[in-house]
């Protein structure tokens, strides 16, 4: 039995409804894809979101029952330290209030009589000192510091523990140059334990700066994340809804191209009806699939297929025969027999078995499929 392009006897589909339909096609792959796309992006998405948060929980168990962080005692900390409150100011005032602060220190700093040797950069070539930059590797001074503090193209310092850092910068590169017993190194030594003291009294308002600007972050990194996230679900359901609405329109494709050929004539439903009967069990399942999505209230039990195809509509029996021709053409079972039983012949009735490797089983489904005599 050979399934064959149907035979002229029906409407036959003029040019113009083959273009509209070959240009909605074209309109719908090119959604289809764009839809890929967009999935493609939010499963990237919750992939990010899923190692983050891997990430973050094994950070978590790694940290967890350290505490981190330098307490100062209240009765060491100078109250001139203690008498602005710029716990509710904007984070520029209240890193403005440290820098202040931390300027009245330095200025203090450099107004002792050993700090002129720090001002300027160390004079290698004129006090002939060959081997300097072999030993140091950043030279700095506090007329360098100066000009950075007050730069506004912005070169200048980000925070004040980067000042910091060059400040002690400038007395430890005196201390590596220079021996002990050195006076710039008894100098330097002196000098910045004094500026230590003084940067420990500040040093509460700085941590709690940082604790907070951390916070601010932190929120910041959150509330970006949540939009982000609000963003990608609303792109989900976009997305499903649209892929939806194609559905919808490749089945009203299905239908009128079904409307535009030919019905089924009664010895294409016989072919049909023997065809079916000789399918493979996985692909009777397929079959059985296809009437059910069309037709819900079609039921089949586990010992027994009654499949009435008059009953059907053309379109579940055009996806049928579609079915059984892919399934010859993949050589999924054994040819048909020239000559059906009599009995078969005359009721068009074919009874099977399930599959020829399940004939022994107790439970073998029968398949029905009928059709009536004559032409449709």
């Amino acid at each position: 039995m050979e399934l064959s392009a149907p035979p002229p006897g029906g409407e036959t589909p003029a040019p113009a409804d083959f273009e509209v339909l070959q240009h909605r096609l074209v309109d719908i792959g090119s959604k289809v894809d764009e839809m890929g796309r967009r999935v493609d992006e939010v499963e990237s998405f919750f992939e990010r979101k899923k190692q983050l948060s891997d990430s973050v929980k094994k950070t978590a168990g790694k940290g967890k029952g350290k505490k981190v962080g330098i307490k100062v005692p209240e009765d060491e900390v100078d109250a001139e330290f203690m008498d602005v409150d710029v716990s509710d100011a904007a984070p520029t005032m209240r890193m403005q209030e440290i820098m202040r602060r931390f300027g009245r220190i330095l200025n203090q700093i450099l107004q002792h009589q050993w700090a002129e040797p720090f001002m300027d950069p160390v004079d290698v070539e004129g006090l002939q000192l060959h081997d300097y930059y072999e030993i140091i590797k950043k030279p700095m001074d506090f007329n360098t510091i100066k000009t950075r503090m007050e730069a506004k193209d912005g070169t200048g310092y980000k925070n004040v523990r980067e000042i910091y850092a060059d400040v002690r910068l400038v007395f430890t590169n005196a201390m590596t140059y220079n021996g002990e017993k050195n006076e710039y190194h008894i100098m330097a030594k002196t000098l910045l334990r004094k500026f230590e003291d003084k940067w420990l009294h500040l040093l509460p308002m700085v941590l709690k700066e940082e604790r907070k600007q951390e916070e601010s972050q932190a929120l910041a990194k959150v509330n970006r994340q949540i939009a982000e996230e609000a963003a990608i679900i609303k792109k989900a359901q976009d997305t499903n809804n649209e892929l939806t609405k194609l559905n919808l329109h490749l089945e009203e494709l299905r239908e009128m191209v079904v409307h535009k050929c030919r019905k089924m004539s009664a010895e294409d439903k016989r072919q049909l009806s023997t065809g079916l009967c000789h399918l493979p069990f996985e692909e009777i399942c397929k079959a059985i699939e296809i009437v059910a999505k069309k037709d819900p209230s079609f039921h089949s039990n586990i010992e027994f297929v009654d499949l009435d195809l008059d009953k059907q509509s053309e379109s579940t029996l055009w996806k049928l025969r579609l079915l059984l021709k892919d399934a010859m053409q993949n050589h999924q079972f054994q040819k048909f027999p020239d000559m059906f039983d009599e009995a078969s012949k005359q009721k068009n009735v074919p009874r099977v078995s399930k599959n020829s490797k399940r004939k022994n089983q107790n439970n073998a489904k029968i398949i029905n499929f009928k059709e009536k005599k004559g032409d449709v």
